[in-house]
């Protein structure tokens, strides 16, 4: 069993969308999994065509109102604990001892449940981003090819060790996965290059796979549906089943 977090504070980088299709794809694979939403905006949940609004989501089970049994819902794709903008009001309202425990608590009896639980993050690296981390065996970080994207990558290494550090001294970088990418384009090759060596700098690798920009990605969230079983043959549906390959044989290597 592992517990996967998708993690980039920077916003706008196919966090969202990675998520989902990483799931997915380990869901077509015949694995068990369950995707939980941490993210204020709810934008996996609604992309997933979950119900985040009359249901019970990630802010009660965080609140402790409500069992993680009783947050999942049952979908196609995969299981899934939504989230809606409720959220945005947790890193007040979570009492100040031990907060950064919050998700992994209430997750630990269902954890038996799944072979993977992948976890969606907020672009930002406050309490939510920690709690996701503090239960997470491994963090993926996707990023476009851009100077500011790489320089976030610092930024969310010097996150991780602390993590490391004060509340889960096992989690580690799975890699960054490079998304949006053009490999046309000389400034994108450049810019590979970048993350490569910032990567080897955090001792982090840069998977071998890239995802190439697509309005195909818009087009699925915007039905509901995952980019697989909207269009199986597209360019991006084939590279995020590429990704998830790599990704399973270096879990199983």
């Amino acid at each position: 069993m592992k517990v996967i977090a998708i993690a980039n504070q920077k916003g706008g980088i196919g966090k969202t969308t990675t998520t989902a299709a990483l799931a997915a794809g380990l869901k077509q694979r015949g694995f068990k999994v369950l995707a939980v939403d941490v993210d204020p905006q709810g934008n996996l949940s609604t992309s997933s065509n979950a119900n985040n609004v009359e249901l019970p989501t990630v802010y009660e089970l965080l609140k402790g109102e409500v069992t993680a049994e009783e947050t999942i819902q049952k979908l196609d794709v995969y299981d899934i604990i939504p989230a809606n903008v409720m959220l945005a009001g947790a890193e007040q309202e979570l009492s100040q001892l031990g907060k950064e425990q919050r998700l992994k608590e209430m997750l630990q009896p269902i954890m038996g449940l799944y072979d993977y639980i992948v976890i969606d993050t907020p672009p930002a690296l406050g309490v939510l981003t920690i709690n996701a981390f503090t239960v997470a065996d491994e963090i993926i970080i996707p990023t476009t090819a851009g100077i500011f994207a790489a320089t976030g990558i610092k930024q969310l290494h010097d996150t991780i060790l602390k993590v490391r550090r004060y509340c889960n001294d096992k989690v580690k970088i799975a890699g960054i996965l490079l998304t949006r990418f053009d490999p046309r384009t000389n400034n994108n090759q450049d810019m590979k290059e970048v993350t490569e060596q910032l990567g080897e700098y955090i001792n982090a690798k840069l998977f071998n796979t890239y995802i190439r920009a697509s309005i195909v990605i818009e087009e699925a969230q915007t039905r509901k549906v995952d980019v697989f079983s909207y269009k199986e043959n597209s360019a991006v549906a084939q590279d995020y089943s590429a990704f998830v390959d790599e990704y399973l044989k270096g879990d199983r290597s």
